[in-house]
């Protein structure tokens, strides 16, 4: 059996082609939908502290039940085109992301290859700002998916609505067909009832690009996620190298004092087999102290490390909050002027309908 998938053109012109005037043959590539993911991956893992654009659906949800959930559907693959156009867009016009290497050669490259990588960790002293930050995500994307689902059930009825009026549509010109004084008025109502429900599959596709549009934040909220793990694994290490520090000054101590203050193996042999000689306890706290100056420089390394990445993650964050709340308020006032136009028309037509049963 083949393995039936679909392939996106992207095609790239540079900049200053088109400040010049000139108007080259673009370099053209075709890149499957797990390329997309493996570069978005490979992004999240270099730039852990940026909050990388999320890719569209890979699988079709949050449909209503006229849309097919067929990965293969026209109508999908075209909107996942679309937003896959715009993980482009989104990267190319990022500040840090669009100067990538990895990235030009994704655009330029039809052989560039990918890693994708994923880490997780749980600390002991996690930092509160990125603790709320990713309890945020969580409930953003939970928001999200119920809204989307709302809007699915929303349309679903909707669809049941307007085609309910090519019924009205349908008996009003029958109806005209057996009278002979209302027969016009009948006839001009039926009209307008028949163009009402023609108009339904117009209007919903126009609310799939809004949906569209919450779907992208859906995704927006784990990248969100992943820049709270990155500083996860980053405090993790932070904590491990304080950790082993720790256990070194404490083992210095011992072997200066000659105390034991926890249960150890060290402690049980040192009663078997009889207390180090002042050689070998000199050799070791030597060895120790250069262990000790190791993991003082790692902690500062790795304390250098976080603090960095808390400074540009938190850019980044305040950023895609500005990007985030310009979108989703744009978006939500312009599905709401929509709704209004929308229930304006079936106002209208019942309006028509009137003045045609009124010339009855």
């Amino acid at each position: 059996m083949q393995e039936t998938y679909t392939v996106y053109l992207i095609e790239t012109r540079p900049v200053d082609a088109a400040s010049e005037g000139t108007n080259p043959v673009p370099d053209s590539l075709w890149r499957r939908y797990s390329e997309f993911e493996l570069l978005r991956n490979y992004l999240l893992v270099t730039y852990p502290f940026l909050v990388v654009p999320p890719l569209p659906e890979k699988r079709a949800e949050f449909v209503w039940h006229k849309l097919s959930a067929d990965n293969m559907d026209p109508d999908f693959v075209e909107r996942r085109r679309v937003g896959l156009e715009n993980f482009l867009l989104r990267v190319a016009s990022h500040p840090d992301l669009s100067s990538d290497k990895i990235f030009y050669s994704f655009l330029t490259e039809a052989d560039s290859r990918l890693k994708a990588l994923n880490a997780t960790f749980r600390v002991k002293n996690p930092d509160k700002r990125f603790a709320e930050m990713k309890h945020y995500g969580d409930e953003l994307q939970s928001v999200i998916s119920q809204l989307l689902r709302v809007r699915a059930r929303a349309a679903d009825r909707l669809y049941g609505v307007y085609k309910v009026h090519g019924n009205y549509g349908r008996v009003f010109s029958e109806w005209s067909a057996i009278e002979k004084e209302m027969g016009d008025g009948l006839q001009s109502a039926g009209h307008h009832m028949d163009a009402y429900a023609a108009s339904v599959d117009d209007i919903l596709e126009e609310e799939e690009h809004y949906a569209d549009q919450l779907k992208e934040y859906l995704f927006y909220a784990d990248a969100l996620r992943a820049v709270c793990r990155k500083h996860e694994l980053t405090q993790y290490e932070l904590e491990m190298a304080a950790q082993d520090l720790t256990s070194k000054k404490q083992q210095r101590e011992e072997l200066a004092t000659g105390t034991i203050r926890t249960f150890s193996l060290k402690g049980v042999t040192s009663k078997l087999f009889g207390q180090e000689t002042p050689e070998q306890r000199e050799a070791k706290l030597k060895m120790l102290e250069t262990q000790i100056e190791e993991g003082e420089e790692l902690v500062k390394e790795r304390n250098a490390e976080c603090e960095e990445f808390v400074k540009s993650a938190w850019v980044d964050i305040e950023r895609f909050k500005e990007q985030k709340d310009h979108d989703l308020r744009e978006a939500l006032i312009s599905y709401a002027i929509m709704q209004i136009s929308m229930c304006k028309k079936g106002i209208q037509v019942w309006n028509n309908a009137k003045e045609c049963f009124s010339k009855m």
